[in-house]
C-alpha cells in the first residue's frame, strides 16, 4: 500500500509515532510518505538547521518527507498555542493537500484536532480515506489541564471531534477507556480498535547498570524511585514531593529522582528546597539516547497522573518505556495504566495525589526481597516484548490498514 503518514510532529522532534513507524511499515513492504511540520517541540524553537519556509521537501532515512509551515510556540500561552495549532492546519490543508502524493491510506496522528481540518480536506480532494490515531481526547484533556475552561468553546470543540470521527474510516485508541469513552459518543463499536502504544525503542538503549554513571549522578548508595519526563500540572506531583517528606525520617536511604523538564519543574524545585528535602534530587531533561541508561539505575519507576477522571483512560507513554526498561513500576494513576501493570505483574499501584499511599506503596517495594524487584522488572519487559512494541503495534495498524484499502 502507498500510506501517507500525517502529524503535527515528526523526527528530530522527539515521537514514537515517527520514523521508527514509517520505517517498519516500509520494511513490512509498503510506501510512506510524511506530511509534518517544522520540527519546534517541546521547546517552541525551530531546530537547528532548520527555516520556517514556504515548503521543504527531504528524505529521511529513505522516507519523503514534505514540511509545511506553522507558527512555532509551545508555551503556557492559550492563544500561541492556538496559532500553533491553526497555522499548521491551514498550511496542510492547503500546501499539503495539493503537494502530497497519491495514496492508497492516510493515517492521522491526534492531537491537535486541528489536523481534523487538514485530513477531511485531503480526503475529499485527493479520495484518502484516513484511519485516526486518537492519542488524546479532546476537549477533555484542554478542561482537565486547564488549558481551555470556556464551556461554549469546549462544547464546539467536542462537536468538531464528532464530525471528524465521523470521517475517519477507523479509529485507533491506546487504551480501552477511550474506547469506551468514543462508544459513549456515539461512534461505532466496531470502528474503534484499541492499539496500546510502544516507546522509542531505538532510542531506549537497555544496557547493564553504569555505577560511574550513577555515582555521577548522586544515585548511589540510594534506593531511588526515578520520575522520568515532563513536569507539568497534569503529572501533579506536588503529592510526590509530600510523600518524599513522610518518608525522609524513616528511610533516608530512599531517594525520589525526577528527571527532565517542564513548566512546573521550578516550582517544584523551590518547594523541595522550602520543605528542606534531602532525599529529593532534580536532573535536567536529557536526551533520550541517554535515558534508557538513568533509568537502569532505578530502584523503582514512576508514573503520576493528577485523579482526575480523564486519566483513568489514559496510559502515559512512559508506561512503556519503563516496562521495555525492566525495572519495577509504581503506578500512581487509577483505571486503564493500572490495570495494564496489573495485567503485566510489573509493579503495583497507588493512589494518585495521596502523599501516604504514595509512601506507603514506595516502603512496600523498598522492603521486597531484591529477586521479587528484578522479577518484576522481567515481567515487565516480557510483557512488552510481546504485546506493546513497535513491531506488535505496527502489525495491528497493518491490518487495519489493509481492511479500509479493501473496502
Amino acid at each position: 500500500m502507498r500510506i501517507l503518514m500525517f502529524t503535527q510532529w515528526f523526527n528530530p522532534e522527539p515521537t514514537f509515532k515517527g520514523l521508527s513507524f514509517a520505517k517498519e511499515l516500509i520494511r513490512l513492504g509498503h510506501e510512506v510518505e510524511v506530511l509534518t511540520g517544522f520540527p519546534n517541540y517541546p521547546g517552541g524553537k525551530v531546530y537547528n538547521g532548520y527555516k520556517i519556509r514556504f515548503l521543504q521537501r527531504e528524505i529521511m532515512d529513505g522516507i519523503p518527507v514534505l514540511r509545511v509551515p506553522l507558527y512555532p510556540s509551545h508555551n503556557n500561552s492559550g492563544m500561541q498555542r492556538i496559532a500553533n495549532y491553526a497555522s499548521f492546519a491551514l498550511s496542510a490543508a492547503t500546501i499539503g493537500a495539493l503537494l502530497v502524493k497519491p495514496a492508497d491510506i492516510m493515517y492521522v496522528y491526534h492531537p491537535p484536532a486541528t489536523v481534523g481540518l487538514a485530513a477531511t480536506v485531503i480526503h475529499l480532494l485527493r479520495k484518502i480515506p484516513f484511519v485516526y490515531d486518537v492519542q488524546d481526547l479532546w476537549p477533555d484533556t484542554l478542561n482537565a489541564t486547564g488549558m481551555v475552561n470556556n464551556r461554549i468553546v469546549l462544547g464546539l470543540i467536542e462537536k468538531w471531534c464528532r464530525l471528524i470521527y465521523r470521517q475517519a474510516r477507523r479509529i485507533t485508541v491506546l487504551s480501552p477507556g477511550f474506547k469506551k469513552i468514543l462508544c459513549e459518543r456515539g461512534v461505532p463499536n466496531d470502528k474503534v480498535e484499541v492499539i496500546y502504544n510502544w516507546c522509542d525503542e531505538n532510542q531506549i538503549q537497555i544496557t547493564g547498570r553504569n555505577d560511574d554513571l550513577a555515582r555521577d549522578l548522586g544515585l548511589s548508595g540510594r534506593f531511588n524511585i526515578i520520575f522520568a519526563g515532563t513536569m507539568g500540572k497534569a503529572q501533579a506531583l506536588d503529592a510526590v514531593l509530600d510523600a518524599a517528606g513522610h518518608i525522609s525520617q524513616r528511610f533516608p536511604i530512599i531517594q525520589f529522582v525526577f528527571v527532565g523538564g517542564g513548566i512546573d519543574v521550578v516550582r517544584l524545585q523551590k518547594k523541595a528546597q522550602d520543605m528542606e528535602l534531602i532525599n529529593v534530587r532534580f536532573l535536567p531533561r536529557k536526551p533520550m539516547s541517554e535515558i534508557g541508561q538513568i533509568l537502569n539505575l532505578a530502584d523503582v519507576l514512576l508514573v503520576h497522573l493528577k485523579d482526575d477522571p480523564l486519566f483513568e483512560i489514559t496510559i502515559p507513554s512512559k508506561t512503556q518505556t519503563y516496562m521495555a526498561v525492566g525495572r519495577p513500576i509504581l503506578m500512581g494513576a487509577r483505571g486503564d495504566a493500572a490495570d495494564l501493570v496489573d495485567k503485566a505483574n510489573a509493579g503495583i499501584s497507588c493512589i494518585p495525589e495521596d502523599p501516604k499511599s504514595i509512601a506507603d506503596s514506595i516502603e512496600r517495594l523498598f522492603t521486597l526481597p531484591r529477586s521479587q524487584l528484578d522479577a518484576l522488572g522481567d515481567n515487565g519487559r516480557k510483557y512488552y516484548d510481546k504485546e506493546l512494541s513497535l513491531s506488535a503495534g505496527v502489525r495491528r495498524f497493518q491490518e487495519i490498514f489493509t481492511s479500509v484499502f479493501r473496502c
